[in-house]
């Protein structure tokens, strides 16, 4: 008996292998397993095994501390709170150092934001080497607060990389994740907020961005939006507001929006001299001849305005059929364009990635046998080629008229010469890596950095 460590209720202990110093913890027999706080938490390989990366801001009340962590992922578990709540958490393996003592331990890892302590140590834990005084407090000591800074301070001064958010919706998308790996691996912080999470305070004085838990969001070097077409709304709207804040947005939330409106980015794209395929617009069925004679009569292409990447994209060949489908898009209220069938394009297309003004890579794409253009991203082929001079131009072109500085330009190969068809502005990277071989995941992190360099 006279071995076990004698504590209080509360104390302060550190776990040297997740790189944490000193923390806060809560000492509690009524609960069986440990507990830490973590955010942005991701599996990964690491020789072969599941590893789990996470943050965690040591420091109750302090968002801008924030320690980077890995440990060997053990377990996934289902963990019941003391209020009921059922959570799947994931389990980490680590050493405890408490006092002069030291030992392994498990800790779920799970968002305590609202809890008073940033880590619970249960029953699991403790024993055979602690015995609890509920009475007492701090019995092993605690760190002044010129310690913690001390502490935590040099470890912020010591990284020299960016703090980049990845806003998006989806972490096990492949461009999302080959962009965090691309950041990391050039030495920025990497974080990927889920849209659906992040919430903001709109106020004169003190606007703010916060994340599920209350983390406030406002201390980001650059975020990357990558927002789904269903999402836009929202999406955008944080996106302006981290541009409030003076936060680097790699696309700008306007350039987002305009480029999701169809109608409008096709009408700025003329304007900018960009050639596109003769396209008609309508708002009565009664009009529906007319506009199908105004671009040259079938086969012709019927878009949704609010679809993209293919979406809401149909290929009508006849009259009757051009007819058939216009008029029932027109019955349900939903806006449309019409556009001219490219037919010497033979189902294919050209993809232009560009990024800060320049063309980085790009594929042509080819629709399965009985597809068209539409569809190529639902099962056709993407191969490398080379693109004309003035198809570069076009693209680079394009983006600047959409004020995007990373975009995937369509263009289509007619008789009239390269036809712009639509501006992406959060395209895929699969496709295109996959078909060049190219590093464009590294190619957006270099524009972010690209634009402190011109800021110092």
């Amino acid at each position: 008996m006279s071995e076990k460590v004698i504590v209080g209720s509360e104390e302060w202990c550190s776990l040297p292998q997740l790189g944490i110093p000193t923390i806060k913890v809560r000492v509690d027999s009524g609960a069986k397993t440990s507990s830490l706080h973590a955010l942005n938490i991701n599996v990964f390989q690491k020789d072969g095994e599941d590893w789990v990366k996470f943050d965690i801001n040591p420091i109750q009340n302090n968002a801008k501390t924030i320690i980077n962590c890995e440990a060997p992922l053990v377990d996934k578990r289902i963990v019941k709170s003391s209020s009921g709540f059922r959570e799947k958490r994931l389990v980490v393996k680590t050493q405890l150092q408490l006092g002069n003592e030291s030992w392994d331990i498990e800790l779920t890892l799970t968002n305590r934001d609202s809890m008073g302590f940033r880590m619970l140590l249960g029953r699991e834990a403790m024993s055979g080497r602690i015995l609890v005084d509920p009475e007492q407090e701090y019995l092993l000591g605690q760190p002044t607060q010129e310690k913690l800074s001390e502490y935590y301070d040099k470890k912020q001064q010591d990284k020299t990389g960016l703090r980049i958010g990845l806003l998006a919706s989806n972490p096990d998308l492949y461009s999302n994740r080959r962009i965090m790996e691309a950041g990391e691996m050039r030495g920025h912080e990497m974080h990927f907020l889920n849209i659906r999470h992040c919430y903001m305070k709109l106020d004169a004085h003190t606007p703010e961005i916060h994340y599920r838990g209350g983390r406030v969001l406002n201390d980001f070097d650059a975020i990357i939006p990558r927002i789904r077409p269903s999402m836009t709304f929202y999406g955008c709207a944080l996106t302006r507001h981290f541009e409030a804040l003076k936060v680097f947005c790699l696309n700008s939330a306007t350039a987002i929006t305009q480029s999701r409106d169809k109608l409008y980015s096709l009408q700025l794209l003329l304007n900018n001299g960009v050639e596109i395929p003769t396209t008609g617009f309508a708002n009565s069925p009664l009009d529906t001849n007319d506009l199908i004679k105004m671009v040259g009569g079938s086969p012709l292409i019927v878009k949704l305005l609010e679809g993209t990447q293919g979406k809401g994209v149909v290929l009508a060949e006849t009259k009757k059929a051009a007819e058939s489908v216009i008029n029932a898009f027109k019955s349900l209220n939903a806006n449309i364009l019409v556009q001219e069938f490219i037919k010497e394009a033979n189902g294919k297309d050209i993809r232009l990635f560009v990024i800060d003004g320049k063309v980085v890579a790009a594929i042509q794409r080819e629709a399965l046998p009985g597809e068209f253009r539409a569809n190529i991203h639902l099962g056709g082929t993407a191969s490398i080629i080379k693109p004309t001079a003035e198809e570069k131009r076009i693209a680079v072109k394009a983006a600047k008229a959409m004020n995007l500085k990373v975009a995937g330009v369509d263009i289509i190969r007619s008789t009239k010469g390269p036809l712009l068809l639509e501006v992406n502005s959060s395209p895929g990277l699969e496709g295109i890596e996959g078909a060049t071989d190219q590093d464009i995941a590294g190619e957006m992190i270099k524009a972010i950095e690209k634009n402190f360099k011109l800021k110092k």
